[in-house]
């Protein structure tokens, strides 16, 4: 679960921008309003294209790479149905 993002007014940000970037460090995510409208928003960087696509294509090359493994879970398909039917 994420932490709730915070509001700050641009004038009140550009004063205490040292202590918001302190803050986006340890995870917060804050929009700053000017006239009660958002215009921009400090947070943490989030991965770009290159980088989720390649975690994407790792995470399918490691579930290929059980299936030719022939690694067997004990688990069948009927167990399966089973444990979605109990809930």
């Amino acid at each position: 679960m994420s932490a709730p993002v915070r509001t700050i007014a641009a004038t009140e940000a550009k004063s205490r921008f040292s202590e918001l970037i302190g803050d986006v460090e340890r995870g917060a995510v804050i929009d700053v309003t000017r006239h009660g409208k958002v215009i921009a928003r400090l947070g943490p960087p989030v991965a770009d294209e290159d980088q989720r696509r390649a975690r994407m294509q790792a995470a399918a090359e490691a579930i290929r790479e059980l299936k030719r493994s022939g690694r067997k879970t004990g688990i069948t398909i009927e167990d399966i149905l089973s444990a979605r039917d109990e809930g």
